[in-house]
C-alpha cells in the first residue's frame, strides 16, 4: 500500500513532547513505521507544517495540500502521523478533517500508539470527540502558560517580542548556563537617529520629508519588511514617533493575536488590560520632546479632519479607498526600481488639483532610493492604457486567433505526447513488477524497498501525465465558442468605459504582470510596457468549457501576441 505522512511542529515548543519538536524526526519515525508495516511512502505525499499552531487550518500549507490531494481520488491508501494532535488542536475542525480522510478511503494511523483511527461506530466517534477535546484543552492550557510567562516578563521589563530600533537585545544567562531572559539596552548610534526624528517632527517637518532627508544622508534604518529595500519610509518614521518605549514606558498587551477559535486575527484589547511599566533606563527622548511632537500630530489630524469634512460638504469623493479611485494604482510599477506607481495631486495655478502618477519609492523615500522623479499625467496614462486594451485585447479577431492557436496547439501536443508516455508507463510497470518479485523472494532489504518506492513514484508521475492528456471532457470547437467570446468582449468594452472600479476588473484579468512605466528623460515622457495575459482572458471569457483551463495552461502567449510597447 502507498502511504503518506503528515508532520506538524507546534509554535509553542516548551509545551510539546520531545518527539513532536522536530518535523524531521516525525517523518523519520513515520517512515520506519511504514517500513515495519510493509507500506511504501510516496515522497510526493509527505506533508509538513513547520512552526504552525494546531488551531490554524485555513493558513496551513501542508495541511491544505493534504486535503486537496483527496480529490478526485486519494493517491495514497494510508496516512501516518505521530498522534492525533498533529492534525489539529481544534475539536470541530479536527473531527471534520478526519471524516474527510476516512470517507476518501484513507486509513489513518498514529505510530506512537500503533493505532488506527476508525469512525465505523458511535463508540469510535465519541472517542474521537474526547481525544479532540483533550487536544484542544491542552492548547488552551499552553496558551495560558505562555500568556502568564509573558506577563511576568513584561512586569519585569524584559523583552516579550521582537527587536526594536534604538535598542540592542542582551541575553541574560542564569544558573547552569541557561538563558534566563532577554533585556534591552540603548544603542547610542540608533538613539541619535531617533532624537533627530523627534527634533525634525517638533519643527513641523512631515513624515515624508523626514524619510527623504534620512535616506539622502544614508542614515541607518530599521529592518525592512516583506522583502522591501532597507530604507526609511513615512510609515517607519510614524512608528518611531509613536513607540512609547522611547520615553521610558513599556506598554504590553495592547493587542490580541488570535480569536476564540485559535486563528490569527489581531484586534485591540481594552485599555484596562494593558500592562504599563516604567523603564527609565530605556528612555531616549525627553517628555518635552514627546509632548511637543504629539501636540503637532494632534493639530495636523484635526486640521485634516476639518478639511475632509469641508470636502464632503462640497460633494467631493471621500479621500479613502485610493486603490479603487484610480485606474492604474496597484497594476503599475516603476521600471527603474520596481516600486509601485502611486497617485499624487498638486494644486494648479487655476486652483484645480492635478493628479499624476509617480514612483512611490521616489515620492516617499527620496531620490537616494530611486532617481525616477518623472510624473505622468493621470488622464493621459489612463487613456493610453484604455486604448491598448481596446486595440490589443477587445478586438474579436485578435482573441479568436488566440483561441484557434491554443486549441490547435493543445490537440497537436496531446497527440504527440501520448505514445512516448504510454511506453514510459509500461516500462515503469515492468520495473515495479520485477522489484516486487525480488522483494517477495526474500530480498526486501532497504535498497530494494528504496528502489520500489522510486519505481512507484515514477509510475504515478507518468500515469498522472497520461491521465491529464486523456481527461474526459467535451471536444473544443472554437467556432461554436466564438459567439460567446464576442459577447464577453462587448461586455468588457462597456466596463472599460464605466467607473474606475469596473474598469479595474478588466485590467485584473487582462494583465500578466504589472504595467511597467519606463522613464525616457530625454523625451520627457514614459514608455508603457503592457503585458497582456491571453490565457487568463480566455479562461475568464468562457469558464464553462470543460478543458479550457488545459488550453490556457498550454497556450502561454501565441506567436504574434507578445507583450508590446506603447508610449
Amino acid at each position: 500500500m502507498n502511504a503518506a505522512i503528515y508532520a506538524r511542529k507546534s509554535t509553542d515548543q516548551a509545551t510539546v513532547a520531545e518527539e513532536q519538536r522536530s518535523v524531521a524526526r516525525q517523518i523519520e519515525h513515520a517512515r520506519a513505521y511504514a517500513q515495519r508495516k510493509g507500506w511504501i511512502v510516496v515522497d510526493d505525499h509527505v506533508y509538513v507544517d513547520n512552526g504552525i499552531s494546531g488551531a490554524e487550518f485555513a493558513n496551513r500549507p501542508g495541511f491544505i495540500r493534504l486535503m486537496n490531494a483527496l480529490k478526485p481520488r486519494a493517491p495514497f491508501d494510508v496516512l501516518i502521523m505521530s498522534e492525533e494532535s498533529r492534525l489539529g488542536r481544534e475539536a470541530i475542525e479536527t473531527a471534520y478533517a478526519l471524516k474527510q480522510l476516512v470517507t476518501a478511503g484513507v486509513r489513518v494511523f498514529f505510530y506512537l500508539e500503533d493505532r488506527e483511527r476508525t469512525l465505523d461506530s458511535p463508540t469510535d466517534k465519541i472517542m474521537l470527540s474526547l481525544t479532540a477535546f483533550a487536544d484542544e484543552l491542552e492548547r488552551e492550557k499552553a496558551r495560558q502558560r505562555t500568556y502568564d510567562a509573558m506577563v511576568r516578563k513584561a512586569r519585569a521589563g524584559h523583552v516579550t517580542g521582537g527587536r526594536a530600533f534604538g535598542y540592542d537585545q542582551i541575553e541574560v544567562v542564569g544558573a547552569g548556563g541557561v538563558r534566563s531572559h532577554v533585556e534591552r539596552r540603548v544603542n547610542d548610534s540608533q538613539a541619535r537617529v531617533i532624537r533627530e526624528i523627534f527634533d525634525r517632527a517638533a519643527r513641523g517637518e512631515g513624515l515624508r520629508s523626514i524619510a527623504k532627508a534620512l535616506n539622502s544622508a544614508g542614515v541607518e534604518s530599521p529592518r525592512s519588511q516583506c522583502g522591501r529595500p532597507r530604507s526609511w519610509a513615512p510609515s517607519s518614521v510614524r512608528e518611531i514617533l509613536h513607540r512609547e518605549t522611547y520615553r521610558g514606558l513599556i506598554v504590553w498587551n495592547r493587542t490580541k493575536k488570535r480569536n476564540a477559535w485559535g486563528q490569527k486575527q489581531q484586534h485591540d484589547r481594552q485599555a484596562a488590560e494593558w500592562i504599563t511599566v516604567a523603564a527609565e533606563h530605556l528612555r531616549i527622548v525627553s517628555d518635552e520632546q514627546w509632548h511637543a511632537v504629539h501636540a503637532r500630530v494632534a493639530a495636523r489630524r484635526e486640521s485634516f479632519n476639518e478639511w475632509r469634512l469641508s470636502q464632503r460638504r462640497a460633494g467631493a469623493p471621500d479621500g479613502r479607498g485610493v486603490r479603487t479611485r484610480y485606474f492604474l494604482t496597484g497594476f503599475s510599477r516603476c521600471d527603474r526600481c520596481g516600486g509601485s506607481m502611486q497617485a499624487v495631486s498638486r494644486s494648479s495655478s487655476g486652483g484645480r488639483r492635478i493628479v499624476r502618477y509617480c514612483c512611490s519609492t521616489y515620492w516617499n523615500r527620496g531620490s537616494s532610493q530611486c532617481a525616477n522623479g518623472m510624473m505622468a499625467d493621470m488622464e493621459t496614462a489612463d487613456e493610453a492604457i484604455r486604448d491598448v486594451i481596446r486595440s490589443r485585447v477587445l478586438k474579436p479577431s485578435i482573441i479568436e486567433r488566440a483561441l484557434d492557436l491554443a486549441v490547435t496547439q493543445l490537440a497537436t501536443t496531446d497527440h504527440d505526447r501520448r505514445p512516448p508516455l504510454r511506453e514510459q508507463l509500461a516500462a515503469a510497470e515492468r520495473r515495479l513488477e520485477n522489484l516486487t518479485d525480488v522483494a517477495a523472494k526474500g530480498g526486501a532489504v532497504p535498497a530494494v524497498l528504496s528502489a520500489l518506492s522510486e519505481a512507484e513514484r515514477e509510475r504515478q508521475r507518468v500515469a498522472a501525465q497520461l491521465a491529464a492528456l486523456g481527461r474526459e471532457g467535451p471536444a473544443i470547437d472554437s467556432e461554436s465558442i466564438k459567439p460567446a467570446l464576442r459577447a464577453f468582449l462587448d461586455d468588457w468594452t462597456r466596463l472599460l468605459g464605466e467607473n474606475v472600479a469596473e474598469a479595474r476588473s478588466v485590467l485584473e484579468s487582462a494583465l500578466e504582470t504589472r504595467i511597467a512605466f519606463r522613464p525616457m528623460p530625454s523625451e520627457k515622457r514614459y514608455e508603457l510596457i503592457v503585458p497582456i495575459a491571453y490565457d487568463r482572458i480566455l479562461t475568464a471569457a468562457i469558464p464553462t468549457i470543460g478543458r479550457l483551463q488545459d488550453v490556457a495552461e498550454k497556450m502561454a502567449s501565441p506567436p504574434g501576441f507578445e507583450p508590446g510597447f506603447w508610449p
